[in-house]
């Protein structure tokens, strides 16, 4: 008499393995624990027609005899393989037969209903296969995944049901119809506990926003767990780095509504007390390191307001000098030291011996585009130096801001001693080309337009790339510019550029400007901060004074009969001397260096920290023009009231003197207009030829002035608007023109002519207040500047209003 067992699969059955196990062991007629099956009736297969026969074998055999207990396991061993839905195995005679229904084949796998995450974006997520068993379990955690991305990009509501096509000899096509549903926002984020910050300032440090009515330009208001996740360690460094050392956030709750689609996200968070730096000191535990010798690299100060990241910026700074003096294995460890009594810590930066650990090997992974070496280059340590900390963490953070990737992450492992350590670096590339089509306006340029061609990672090596076309109603050009970051190997970058403009005459010159040119750059980073570039240009201008502006105009002559007899007479409309005296082309070869110290905390909106660039230039390397020209401009922020309203003072100087027996020519000289000044027009200010019926503005060689404005968001609109207001007070002069002051020539009738200049030239300081409303839009920075002048010269032109712009899409 045969005795069956049978375990049919269920999709929803996770747990059928387990209950294979059991059946088999409830019915009788198998061997007990000591007994085995008399190996003479073999094992016979039935029901296979894909799967060869040995292949069912091969899970009950070499296991040892047959027992109970390895036939269960070759039960579990088929379901797990996914190739059966139903497996019965029965005894006959002195063997068993295994008797198996096979899973259908798939045909192909397609998704219907998507349309925000793409076919390969779901092919790569999903476990079943074209041309693999169809398992109806599988098939479900695969609509489980697909219903998780979905998630992970903000649409809750979306549901996926998979569904089968028969076809012909055991195939089906799988489809897994979608339902994306729409975005599941953020209606408000609340907070409890927080006392010292309001509402608003917290929300400014996250990256996740309310939903409002510009939802359709962002998507910053959908909810994303592991956003949220990042944007409370932002407010916890936010708190650290403000005093509030005990800061934790207690809990980070979001309710969905169901009725309308959205989150409500509740973070409860317990500040703690404000703490100050009590006493710093330094303590070496290495008796050649002096400690003394590193106070000088402390951003930590005893009475300043405690801050997290001040720490970790001296422990960077001194590790480095560390390493720099040979001390590779020297580690620096910060102790704190709370007073309760007057709410302050102390720190004490302790130096010693670390553990004689080296770096085996860097192991780069997860780059498909991205050359090894442009990775490898970031850290400041190698395979076979010794392992630190502070290098490591300071590679990842310069990986993360290179752009090239959506995620970097460093990790360790044992190397092959045990002192020896492995690096892994995990990164994912990402896009890093940029097509653009730019436009805007300005009161000097007029409507203006560009398109653009660059790639921040060009073919991989870390290069940068860019083309571009400038078209507009008064200006046109091209250029194009290189830039390795690496160059030959070291931290120096090097670059070219080359560049055509054409600019027409405007209202505010009478004269037609060709200029066409190139160079080559060099920089040289002294520290994290500092950087000195050096440069060579060389430009071809071509200037041209159109003939309605030309000194003298042929007229009738009114002496004679003759309609053909004409005369010179003086041009009521004629250029500047300086003007006529500049027409032609010349040649410049120049050659500058640069120092640039930067602490600013976003290059394209700052609020905080400091910008100082010092400029020098020598032209007369070859070339038909000879100056040195001296440069400088620095601007500071700083947080005024609130983290909101920034504050920005500026302070700019130049100078320019020839240094050849030639004047300088008036393209040389320095403009006076709203760049130094708001509120005057596009060299509207300085010496002046008021003796030309233009009154062409010549320019000066002197140039010095300062601004004052503070920024400040404008109630009542949401912050992702970008709107924000300015209020401004801006002095500045430029004076002492050293161009030509007269010009003799030979006019069409052979007679001699001098012509000479009208020169006004004031050091007065023009000053001006205004207000500015600054946009940054998301087709790119506006902004608009009412200003009014408070002191100027009779013959300067001023101007009110200022727009400038552009649109990037």
């Amino acid at each position: 008499m045969k005795r069956v067992v049978r375990v049919v699969g269920r999709l929803a059955l996770a747990s059928s393995v387990a209950v294979a196990a059991v059946t088999v062991g409830a019915i009788g007629g198998f061997p007990g624990a000591g007994e085995t099956f008399a190996q003479s009736g073999g094992i016979t297969v039935r029901g296979n027609k894909r799967v060869d026969a040995d292949t069912v074998r091969s899970y009950f055999t070499g296991r040892g005899p047959l027992t109970q207990a390895t036939i269960d396991e070759g039960i579990r061993g088929l379901y797990s393989s996914g190739l059966f839905s139903d497996v019965k195995v029965s005894r006959s005679g002195g063997g068993i037969v295994v008797v198996v229904s096979e899973n259908q084949v798939i045909n192909r796998v397609a998704f219907e209903g998507n349309s925000k995450v793409k076919d390969a974006v779901l092919s790569a997520e999903v476990q079943s296969k074209a041309r693999g068993p169809f398992n109806p379990a599988l098939v479900q955690a695969d609509a489980q995944r697909i219903t998780e991305i979905y998630r992970r990009s903000g649409r809750y509501e979306a549901t996926v049901e998979p569904k089968t096509i028969a076809q012909d000899n055991g195939r089906v096509d799988l489809v897994f119809e979608i339902n994306e549903g729409g975005k599941t926002k953020i209606n408000s984020i609340n907070f409890e506990g927080n006392e010292a910050f309001s509402d608003g300032r917290l929300l400014d440090q996250m990256t996740t926003t309310e939903s409002n009515w510009l939802s359709w330009l962002k998507t910053s208001d959908v909810y994303d767990p592991d956003r949220i996740n990042a944007d409370l360690e932002l407010l916890r460094k936010f708190y650290l780095n403000h005093g509030y050392a005990d800061f934790r956030v207690v809990s980070a709750n979001a309710a969905l509504d169901k009725a309308t689609n959205a989150f409500t996200l509740t973070i409860a968070v317990e500040e703690g007390q404000p703490y100050k730096f009590g006493s710093v000191n330094v303590e070496s535990n290495v008796p050649e390191i002096d400690a003394a010798t590193l106070k000088g690299k402390l951003e930590t100060s005893a009475g300043s307001t405690y801050s997290a990241q001040d720490v970790d910026k001296s422990v960077e700074a001194m590790s480095l000098e560390l390493a720099s003096r040979g001390y590779a294995f020297a580690q620096v460890r910060p102790r704190g030291d709370r007073n309760l009594s007057d709410q302050s810590i102390g720190i004490t930066y302790v130096v010693e011996e670390g553990a004689r650990v080296y770096v085996e090997r860097i192991n780069v992974r997860g780059n498909t585009r991205t050359r090894d070496y442009v990775v490898r280059r970031e850290f400041d340590i190698g395979e076979g130096d010794a392992y630190n900390q502070i290098f490591v963490d300071r590679a990842e953070r310069r990986l993360k801001a290179l752009g090239f990737f959506k995620n970097v992450k460093i990790s360790t492992e044992p190397g092959s001693s045990p002192d020896r350590v492995i690096l892994n670096v995990d990164v994912e590339d990402q896009p890093t080309g940029e097509f653009s089509v730019a436009g805007g306006y300005s009161t000097q340029d007029g409507v203006i337009g560009e398109v653009a061609l660059g790639e921040r990672n060009f073919l991989g090596r870390g290069q940068y790339a860019r083309v571009a076309a400038q078209f507009g109603q008064n200006t046109s050009g091209f250029d194009f510019s290189f830039t390795e970051p690496y160059f030959l190997g070291q931290r120096v970058s090097a670059g070219f550029d080359a560049y055509v403009k054409q600019r027409d005459e405007t209202d505010y010159s009478s004269y037609e400007l060709d200029t066409y040119g190139g160079g080559i750059r060099f920089g040289f980073p002294i520290t994290d901060d500092f950087t000195i570039g050096t440069r060579y240009q060389i430009y071809q201008q071509d200037l041209k004074v159109p003939g309605r502006y030309q000194p003298f105009v042929r007229a009738k002559d009114e002496t004679t009969p003759d309609p053909d007899d004409t005369t010179l007479v003086p041009n009521p409309d004629r250029a500047s001397v300086a003007l006529l005296e500049a027409e032609g082309k010349t040649l410049t070869s120049l050659g500058g260096l640069s120092f640039i110290y930067s602490t600013i905390d976003n290059p394209q909106d700052p609020t905080k920290g400091l910008y100082a660039e010092l400029k020098g230039d020598v032209a007369g390397l070859g070339g038909d023009t000879q100056y040195v020209r001296t440069t400088f401009d620095s601007r500071y922020y700083h947080p005024i009231w609130s983290e909101n309203v920034i504050g920005m003072l500026r302070a700019q100087a130049g100078h320019i003197q020839a240094w050849g027996k030639d004047d300088l020519r008036v393209l040389d000289h320095f403009p006076g207009g709203p760049d130094l000044v708001r509120g005057f027009e596009p060299q509207g200010f300085g010496p002046r030829d008021v003796g030309s019926p233009q009154e062409d503005p010549l320019g000066g060689t002197t140039y010095f002035g300062g601004s004052a404005e503070v920024q400040f968001p404008i109630f009542g609109l949401p912050k992702e608007i970008g709107l924000k207001g300015a209020l401004f007070a801006d002095a500045g002069t430029v004076f002492n023109y050293e161009g030509i002051k007269s010009l003799r020539f030979i006019d069409p009738d052979g007679n001699q002519q001098k012509l000479t200049v009208g020169l006004e030239d004031s050091k007065k300081i023009r000053s001006s207040i205004g207000a500015s409303l600054l946009w940054s839009s998301p087709l790119g920075p506006i902004r608009f500047d009412f200003a009014k002048a408070l002191s100027k010269e009779k013959y300067d032109e001023t101007q009110i209003f200022r727009f400038s712009g552009g649109t990037r899409f």
